[in-house]
């Protein structure tokens, strides 16, 4: 199950593969979240105020574009998957049909063909 076209090549479990792959990424990633305990330790009276501010501008930015990117990786994984999915219709299909013309056609030597 394999295509090719232009230098490229597509592989319904290669497709899959790798939907597993971003999707296990983005689990990974989630469990590693920052933990948020750093950022009360540089709070006011530790820290000056406006450390302590920036720090936590910093940290909710931060949080922002991490669970965005987890949400990205998994929502990827998921067009990967569909992705898979139809191109193992479409490869299912095509190959459908050109096994009905080796099936049910007929052999016709090329000199015999103008005849006809």
């Amino acid at each position: 199950m394999t295509g090719h076209g232009d230098g490229y090549t597509a592989s319904g479990a290669s497709i899959n593969n790798n939907s597993h792959l971003l999707v296990e990424l983005a689990g990974l990633l989630y469990e590693g979240r920052p933990d948020g305990e750093l950022t009360v330790m540089a709070r006011v009276p530790r820290t000056h105020h406006e450390v302590s501010e920036a720090l936590d501008a910093f940290a909710r930015f931060s949080k922002d574009q991490y669970l965005d990117t987890v949400s990205f990786l998994a929502a990827l994984s998921t067009k990967l998957r569909t992705a898979a999915g139809n191109y193992a219709e479409v490869d299912h299909a095509t190959d459908e049909q050109f096994r009905k013309i080796l099936l049910s056609g007929r052999f016709v030597p090329a000199e015999d063909r103008w005849s006809q």
